[in-house]
């Protein structure tokens, strides 16, 4: 089984002086590691029982997400900047490790016990994925759990969440 971590390049200062950005095109442009990176995914989030789609911030989410939902025959909610969804929305803002962001989902794209799984490359502070959650369960949605390539331990957002099961494949 190969170190995923060492197909993830750090890039300093990126993109504000003082964070370090983690670099995930380097683990897709590899197929092996793409792959397995799918395959530990498809295999950690097994534990969380069923669920009927993934969800995923743009934009890097999208990359696991598409073909993470499948593989395992689940449908895909999009959650994007504003202005990019074309139908009505539901808007969460957030805080970042270097700022403040506002995502948006279809409001009708979870019904009323949905079951469904946050997915997305990078758990920092958690502030992207609460909001996520935020907004699949002000829909009715019941999130099964969140799943990560990568989580910085150092920024503690795991705690930030409030999904039942957390799992990231990498930690840093």
């Amino acid at each position: 089984m190969p170190n995923l971590a060492k197909y993830i390049r750090t890039i300093p200062d990126f993109p504000v002086p003082g964070v370090l950005f983690y670099d995930i095109t380097t683990l897709i442009h590899n197929p092996k590691a793409f792959q397995e990176t799918l395959d530990r995914l498809a295999g950690d989030i097994d534990t969380f029982g069923t669920f009927d789609y993934i969800t995923a911030p743009e934009a890097r989410g999208f990359i696991f997400a598409a073909p993470l939902a499948y593989e395992l025959g689940v449908g895909l909610i999009p959650i994007r900047k504003p202005g990019k969804l074309p139908y009505k929305t539901v808007s969460k803002s957030y805080e970042l490790e270097y700022g403040t962001n506002t995502i948006q989902i279809n409001q009708d794209a979870v019904k009323t016990g949905d079951r469904v799984l946050l997915l997305d490359d990078l758990l920092a502070t958690g502030g992207t994925m609460e909001a996520c959650r935020q907004l699949v369960t002000e829909l009715g949605g019941d999130v099964v759990g969140a799943a990560f390539v990568m989580e910085l331990r150092s920024l503690n957002g795991r705690s930030k969440l409030k999904t039942p099961n957390i799992i990231s494949l990498i930690t840093v």
